[in-house]
């Protein structure tokens, strides 16, 4: 098959409409399981070593990952990994067995990490540096669009049945369809992540504990937030819409807060919303609100500090790293996170086990305090910044940033002037 060139708008779509299509799945199926383990009389304990193996397979899916994509190539890795995360979702509504959970967990933690790879690395292989930021600002809100969508669709059907995961079933073959039909030739390899603890703390010590942290509070939150709805006796429509509005919030506040940390060292952005999301937090663990769209309105301001702390810490870590190492840098960052989101649902869950639902948030406002700390020991005590030598603000999904390339434009007068480029627009994708 003939070649197709760069910046190809059909070849763009096609990928686009299969990473929505994925993603409405998982986001479908991250509110979904933890409200069918409630009904199967799963503990939080349970649920949070759910979350815990699922990071656990992601982290394995990153590291072994770009060999196997390099073996059998980009689509047949694709269809393989998505119809392994297809087939387990059927599997839990059949044998609610806790052990069988934790393994298809892992399992669907290898898949989709893999498949995350695919999509990005093929999306960054038909963009240049001139067009490379826009397409990654439209994966990125097609991202957080269709994970708000995917997670209102727990309405459509009873929680306690099949349909459900049949409808995650349906929605990651669907996803199979357009990648296989994408007309294009096979993008190049893509770089393995690596970690190397040390050589990232000497880089940037805020940015590295923080996406540990950060890891650990998000990991939690996103599996163990539904537990905490159904434990306050919230309806399912009303927990959809909870998730929905951390989603809602991170997605507005990202730009604004990384704009802002462009004029200023990162750290003085960083610390006052991670002081802030404790306050959150604490607010809604403690305080008893009745009135369900004050409960939202408080979620939206929650997620809108959380949500962009990792895209904020990462953006302080690679302003200290040179152009050759930013790739490296942000794939070891993701390990980093990963381990944290590995470690986080389980302490969360036993904090939930030994008090009662308030424990998740009161983990997240401890592990946030206990950061803020940190970068206020690094603001008296470590380095100063000059923002003038720092890059723009231009955060990469949480996925797999790694394989998208960081390209240096040596027309420009800076060396990192171009370094994804600067798009209007920034956000995350959830776990």
């Amino acid at each position: 098959m003939a070649a197709v060139e760069k910046n190809s708008p059909r070849t763009i779509a096609t990928l686009l409409a299969g990473a929505g299509l994925l993603l409405t799945a998982v986001a479908l199926f991250q509110t979904l399981l933890p409200l069918r383990a409630g009904i199967e009389q799963f503990s939080p304990a349970l649920v949070g070593y759910l979350g815990t193996i699922y990071a656990t397979g992601f982290v394995f899916g990153c590291v072994f990952g770009p060999a196997l994509v390099k073996t059998v190539g980009h689509i047949r890795t694709f269809s393989g990994v998505v119809a392994i995360a297809a087939a387990v979702s059927l599997l839990y509504p059949l044998w609610p067995n806790v052990f069988l959970w934790l393994a298809l967990r892992f399992f669907s933690g290898v898949a989709l990490a893999i498949a995350y790879m695919v999509i990005e690395s093929w999306l960054n292989d038909q963009s240049d540096n001139t067009t490379r930021g826009r397409i990654l600002s439209i994966y990125i809100i097609v991202a957080n669009v269709t994970t708000m969508a995917g997670q209102l669709l727990v309405n459509v059907a009873s929680t306690a049945g099949q349909t459900l995961f049949a409808l995650v079933t349906f929605l990651l073959c669907l996803a199979v369809v357009p990648i296989a039909l994408t007309p294009t030739s096979e993008p190049k390899p893509i770089p393995t992540a690596r970690l190397e603890l040390k050589g990232l703390l000497s880089i940037s010590p805020v940015g590295t504990i923080g996406c540990l942290l950060v890891g650990a509070v998000e990991g939690a939150f996103w599996t163990l937030g539904p537990t905490f709805g159904q434990l306050r006796d919230m309806s399912v429509f009303e927990i959809t819409l909870l998730m929905a509005a951390f989603v809602l919030g991170g997605t507005v506040s990202q730009w604004p807060l990384g704009k802002l940390s462009d004029h200023y060292d990162r750290r003085l952005v960083i610390l006052p919303v991670a002081l802030g999301t404790v306050g959150t937090g604490f607010l809604i663990a403690f305080w008893p609100l009745s009135d369900l769209w004050a409960i939202l309105a408080l979620a939206t301001v929650h997620g809108a500090l959380m949500v962009p702390l990792y895209a904020l810490c990462l953006a302080h870590a690679n302003d200290n790293v040179a152009n050759d190492k930013l790739v490296q840098t942000s794939g070891g960052l993701l390990l980093i996170y990963s381990i944290g989101a590995a470690i986080g649902p389980t302490v969360a869950a036993q904090l939930i086990e030994y008090s009662d639902e308030s424990g998740l948030f009161v983990f997240i406002s401890a592990i946030l305090a206990l950061f803020a700390v940190f970068i206020l020991y690094r603001l008296i005590f470590g380095p100063t910044y000059d923002r003038l030598e720092r890059s723009p603000f231009a955060p990469l999904p949480k996925t797999s940033q790694s394989v998208f390339e960081l390209e240096v434009d040596d027309e420009q007068s800076s060396p990192r002037s171009n370094l994804v480029g600067y798009f209007p627009q920034h956000f995350r994708l959830p776990d």
